[in-house]
C-alpha cells in the first residue's frame, strides 16, 4: 500500500525565488501540452504522443529564445508537467466512458500563475536526497530545511513540494508500506462498532459514547469575518491586498489542519479498539446544498470516512457502509418494530411495541451496528482480511496532514 508522508519546508529567500521558477515552468510547460492537445482536437487530427510532446515542448523549446529559461530548472520537473497532463486526460476519458468512479471529470484547464496553489515533482532519476542533517537536497533548488514530525518507514519514490494558499512549504513523500509491520501495529481484537455520524454530536457509538462536534469553522467565524472584511477594503493589485489575502488564507488554514487532526485521531482510535467499524453512507453532496449546509461541511463527514476506509484497510480491519435509505432511526434497536419516521427536533422516543425508551441518535448507532453485522455474515467476509493494495496516480493529490494517508 502506498502511503503519503507530508512534512513541512521553510525554504530561505534563494530557495523560494529557485521554487517559484520551477513552479512557474512546469506551469508553462503543462498549459504548452494542453493547448497542444486543443490545437489537434480542433484540427481533427491524432493526439501528439508523449514523446512528441517531450521533444518539441521541453527539449526543442530549450533552444528557442521564448523558451529558453526552461533550462534554468530541472528537466525532470517538467516531464512530470508532461505525465500530469497525460493523466489528467485518461482521467477525463475513463469517466466520459464511466470506467472510472466517483464524481465526472472535466477536460483539463490552463493553470494560472495567479492559482494560490503550486506543486512540482521530483521522481527517483532526479537525484533527490535528504542529508545527513535532516535537509532535503532538490536539484537546481538546493538544500532544503525540514521539519521532521516523525521518521520515514523506508526509502521514499517520489517527492512533491508544495505551496499552499497560505504561503506555507510542504514536502509530501510517497512510502511503500510493510503489509507486515503494519499489521503488527494495531492489537488484535474482536470488537465492533456502529457510528451514527451527527451535527450536535460529531458521532454516537452502538457502545453509548458520544463524541462532541468541536465545530472548528463556527468557533472560528469571528475571526474570518474579521479578514475577510479587511480584504474587501483592499485595493486591488496592492501588496497590502495579497498581505490581507494570506492572512485570509492563513486563517483557513487554521481551521481545516484542526478539524483533520481531530480526524486523524478519531478514526485511529476507532480503527485501533473495533475489527469491524459500521457507518452510514451518507449523501454528503445533497445535505450540502440544504440549510444546513455550512454546518456539515464543518463536521467534514467525507474526509473522516475517507480515513476510516484507508486505515481499515492498512490495519486489517473491516469497514461496512450501511445504505442511506436504511431507516436506522426508525427502527427499535431491542424489538425491530419500525416506529415511522420522526421530525429532526425529537431526540428521544418510545417504541409502541416493547415500551423501550430510546435515545435517537443511540438508537441509530445500534441499527448500523446491527447492520454491518448482518452484511459481514451475508458477503462471507473473513474477520480478518488480507491487506490489499490501493494504487492511486500521484498526479493532482491535495491535502496535507501529519498523519500519513493513502496515496
Amino acid at each position: 500500500m502506498q502511503l503519503r508522508y507530508s512534512f513541512r519546508l521553510y525554504p530561505d529567500t534563494a530557495q523560494r525565488t529557485a521554487l517559484a521558477r520551477a513552479f512557474g515552468c512546469a506551469r508553462v510547460v503543462f498549459n504548452d501540452a494542453v493547448r497542444a492537445r486543443e490545437d489537434a482536437r480542433k484540427a481533427d487530427t491524432a493526439f501528439p504522443t508523449a514523446g512528441e510532446l517531450s521533444k518539441k515542448l521541453i527539449t526543442e523549446a530549450k533552444q528557442t529564445v521564448e523558451r529558453c529559461w526552461l533550462g534554468e530548472v530541472s528537466s525532470v520537473v517538467l516531464q512530470q508537467a508532461l505525465r500530469d497532463v497525460e493523466a489528467a486526460y485518461r482521467n477525463f476519458f475513463a469517466s466520459l466512458k464511466g470506467a472510472r468512479k466517483g464524481a465526472r471529470v472535466g477536460a483539463p484547464r490552463f493553470k494560472s500563475r495567479k492559482d494560490n496553489r503550486q506543486s512540482i515533482r521530483f521522481t527517483a532519476n532526479a537525484r533527490w536526497s535528504i542529508a545527513s542533517s535532516g535537509r532535503l537536497n532538490l536539484p537546481r533548488i538546493g538544500a532544503v530545511t525540514v521539519k521532521w514530525s516523525r521518521a520515514l518507514p523506508s526509502q521514499p519514490s517520489s517527492v512533491t513540494v508544495i505551496k499552499d494558499a497560505a504561503g506555507r512549504y510542504f514536502a509530501s513523500f510517497v512510502i511503500d508500506t510493510d503489509p507486515a509491520a503494519d499489521a503488527t501495529r494495531m492489537p488484535d481484537t474482536d470488537q465492533m462498532v456502529g457510528i451514527d455520524l451527527g451535527l450536535t454530536h460529531f458521532a454516537v457509538l452502538s457502545d453509548g459514547t458520544k463524541i462532541d462536534s468541536p465545530r472548528f469553522l463556527r468557533r472560528a467565524e469571528k475571526k474570518l469575518k474579521r479578514a475577510q472584511r479587511e480584504l474587501s477594503h483592499k485595493q486591488k493589485g496592492s501588496k497590502n491586498r495579497e498581505k490581507a489575502r494570506l492572512k485570509v488564507a492563513r486563517a483557513h488554514a487554521q481551521v481545516a489542519d484542526a478539524r483533520r487532526e481531530f480526524h486523524h485521531q478519531l478514526s485511529t482510535k476507532l480503527i485501533r479498539d473495533n475489527q469491524a467499524i459500521g457507518v452510514e453512507d451518507l449523501a454528503v453532496k445533497g445535505l450540502a446544498r440544504t440549510r444546513l449546509a455550512k454546518s456539515v461541511h464543518d463536521a467534514g463527514w467525507a474526509q473522516f470516512v475517507a480515513m476510516l476506509e484507508y486505515k481499515a484497510l492498512r490495519y486489517g480491519r473491516t469497514l461496512i457502509k450501511i445504505g442511506r435509505f436504511e431507516p436506522t432511526s426508525q427502527v427499535c434497536s431491542k424489538c425491530g418494530a419500525k416506529d415511522g419516521p420522526k421530525p429532526l427536533h425529537i431526540r428521544t422516543w418510545t417504541c409502541a411495541a416493547c415500551g423501550a425508551v430510546h435515545d435517537r441518535d443511540h438508537n441509530a448507532a445500534k441499527n448500523v451496528k446491527t447492520a454491518a453485522g448482518l452484511a459481514v455474515a451475508a458477503c462471507g467476509a473473513p474477520v480478518r482480511p488480507e491487506p490489499v493494495l490501493a494504487q492511486r496516480d500521484e498526479a493532482g493529490s491535495h491535502g496535507f496532514s501529519p498523519e500519513p494517508r493513502a496515496a
